[in-house]
């Protein structure tokens, strides 16, 4: 066996792919450096050259690891199947194996045969036998024990997850319609530069009147815990917390309690920030925020009522250490010097979770007062900043040595480096999967759904060397039953709705999987084809799981895509690897095609947007997204992925009309297109 087998063989040990298909169809190579370089990520002491003694030695060590330890990391199955799963004991010794039931009682697995040799580990023999799990555990989060003389008692998570999300066969049997749009960008005449949560409320409300079932937002993870703060919804500090810029100041309870003083200082704040309201320059979210926080400073320092005090406290119990670790590292960030000073500043920031926990939530039951069946769905985020809160409290389950990102595909053609750090696969499952099911769980709690961005990492996530180009790049296998099954059965517990978003590279079997546990695809109109390629789909062959739209927050408007404005700012950007007339020729010649078939007889671009809609409305998809953006005609990009600030104002856009106008929350249902489309989305 060459060496290049040995470092392959290993690689496959740890689930470091040797290659992958491209999205054009090419198999890429992954480099020897690259798979070094990640088994390196991922523990494995590898050195950059090496021998094949060295290489045999840890496929060896790997072995031996493998066949002397009890328990899996963590067992997950489906309800109702049978899933066997291997335990090691020291030879000829028996194993007992029990299952402590989340809600109280027992069940035992039951014992198969097993014909594995015996391993002898620094002179110790252990052997391997083979259990099934009972087919009628019920879902939920469970503990396997395991007795046997030589090894005493050894205990994993044990998780059974749904065979498919029952809340997709009312979607299926129902379909359903709603409205997407970046809250930041939403602002209404109160707002204090940007959309709020007193905002999404409203905005649900009034999307509802049009017949949406459904809003779906951007992200709404904490960043920094003082300005500057990341623009990017997607690059949170942590996505399990929220960001308190949202938050509504007039909406909070306290400020009622304001002297005359404070209470003028806020007046004065809101006045300064609502002049931005009506201006279509980019979002400062840095002066925002500034603003904010010294309004919420304010209002932390009045005396709470006994029942807001005992609600503030019932919070953080709930929420208990992770809280606490969370607002304890925004207090060390904001520049708390002293013990009191900490305290005093965890306690605040614990209090700003309290406040956006509450006004989501007040968001949520708006919407559904308002007829939506699903009301506010949520986005979820790759990852997290490698310098925030969670690179922190979840190091222990992350490989900060690599960055998340992309190949190069057709869109972008050098790839994409997202700057987080993934997952540790081996690591996350030790934990039980733990910090996954806690992250999904306070995700859903004020919301009908969740559409999780590159739904195609819990599969496997492109690692690039930090520092270094995509082209370094090599994919990471990950559990996915586990990840997915995680995924299910919190969702399955909230009755919540799950959209996956499965655009980009990969393998076509991912999108099989996904449909049968019952989370809905994304289907895109630009991207939607014919099996051969050569023709966009037809209208009655798109999926009925998934979600259809005419675009998504990484793609302009629709009137600037069919003005081909997104190949022209490609190029100025130097984002093309080939001539953008070329690059705009090719996708004039596609887009007359879709146009041909989903827009016939329209010729003016506002009539193409309109039947544009009405073509999505009218496929089989469960689900169907109108963008607020060509709700109002408005033209602008919110992000051009593969570019920084420096080179365009990503998620800084806010809502405005073809001409550029600012619109605002309150002129919506009386915009003329707003009515054309909303008409011609219904379902």
């Amino acid at each position: 066996m060459t060496n290049v087998d040995l470092i392959s063989q290993l690689a496959s040990r740890y689930g470091v792919a040797t290659g992958y298909t491209s999205a054009g169809g090419e198999y890429m190579t992954t480099p020897m450096s690259s798979l070094l370089f990640t088994l390196n990520a991922l523990g494995v002491p590898v050195s950059s050259q090496p021998s094949d003694e060295e290489l045999t030695g840890l496929l060896y060590a790997e072995y031996l690891e493998r066949s002397s330890t009890p328990l899996p990391a963590c067992v997950v199955a489906q309800e109702g199947v049978a899933k066997e799963f291997a335990v090691h004991v020291h030879h000829g010794d028996p194993a007992r194996l029990r299952i402590a039931l989340e809600g109280g009682g027992e069940a035992f697995p039951v014992q198969g045969t097993n014909d594995a040799p015996p391993a002898d580990v620094a002179g110790t023999l252990w052997g391997e036998a083979t259990f099934a799990l009972p087919t009628d555990l019920p879902l939920g989060y469970h503990t396997l024990h395991l007795d046997s003389p030589g090894t005493g008692t050894q205990s994993c998570p044990l998780i059974i997850t749904p065979q498919r999300l029952s809340t997709t066969a009312s979607l299926l049997e129902h379909p359903r319609s709603g409205v997407m749009a970046q809250l930041y960008s939403v602002r209404s005449r109160q707002s204090w530069g940007m959309g709020d949560f007193h905002d999404l409320g409203e905005l649900a409300a009034t999307t509802a009147q049009a017949g949406a079932d459904f809003l779906l937002i951007n992200p709404l993870h904490a960043a920094q815990a003082v300005p500057p703060v990341e623009d990017s919804p997607y690059l949170p500090t942590s996505r399990r917390y929220i960001n308190p810029i949202y938050l509504c100041i007039e909406d909070i309870p306290e400020l009622a309690q304001l002297s005359a003083t404070d209470r003028a200082t806020v007046t004065s704040l809101a006045a300064s920030m609502r002049r931005r309201n009506r201006s279509a320059d980019h979002i400062d979210r840095a002066e925002i925020y500034a603003a904010k926080l010294q309004a919420l400073h304010l209002l932390f320092a009045v005396d709470f009522s006994p029942e807001r005090a005992q609600a503030f406290g019932q919070y953080c119990a709930r929420e208990g250490q992770a809280l606490h670790d969370f607002a304890r590292w925004c207090a060390e960030a904001a520049g708390a010097q002293s013990a009191d000073a900490l305290d005093y500043l965890t306690s605040f920031y614990q209090w700003l979770q309290f406040l956006c926990d509450e006004q989501l939530a007040a968001a949520q039951s708006q919407a559904k007062e308002a007829g939506m069946s699903i009301g506010l769905m949520t986005d979820l985020a790759v990852g997290i900043h490698p310098g925030g809160a969670e690179s922190v409290s979840l190091a222990d389950y992350l490989a900060p040595a690599a960055s998340v990102g992309a190949p190069p595909d057709e869109y972008n053609q050098l790839g994409q480096d997202w700057s987080q750090p993934p997952w540790h696969p081996r690591r996350l499952a030790e934990a039980g999967y733990q910090p996954w099911r806690e992250l999904i769980a306070t995700v859903l709690r004020n919301a009908g759904g969740v559409r999780v961005d590159h739904i195609l990492g819990l599969f496997r996530l492109f690692w690039i060397p930090r520092g270094r180009t995509p082209a370094a790049g090599a994919y990471v296998s990950y559990d996915w039953e586990a990840l997915l099954g995680v995924l299910t059965l919190e969702a399955e517990r909230a009755g919540a709705v799950l959209v996956g978003e499965d655009l980009g590279t990969l393998e076509p079997w991912v999108l099989d999987a996904l449909a049968s546990r019952g989370v809905l695809g994304t289907a895109v109109l630009w991207f939607e084809h014919a099996a051969d390629h050569s023709q966009p789909l037809a209208q009655q062959d798109y999926r009925a799981l998934a979600l259809g739209s005419a675009g998504t927050h990484d793609l302009p408007p629709t009137l600037a895509y069919l003005a081909g404005e997104h190949i022209t700012l490609r190029a100025a950007l130097g984002l093309l690897a080939r001539p953008a007339q070329e690059e705009l020729a090719a996708e004039r010649q596609w887009m007359d095609r879709v146009l041909a078939l989903a827009a016939a007889g329209a010729t003016e671009p506002e009539e193409q947007l309109v039947e544009i809609h009405r073509f999505i409305a009218g496929t089989p998809c469960a689900l169907t997204c109108t963008n607020l953006v060509d709700l109002v005609g408005d033209r602008r990009a919110q992000n051009m992925p593969g570019t920084t600030h420096e080179l365009y104002p990503n998620w800084c856009v806010p809502l405005t009309d073809a001409a550029g106008q600012p619109v605002l929350l309150e002129d919506l249902p009386g915009l003329r297109l707003w009515q054309k489309v909303a008409q011609a989305s219904r379902r």
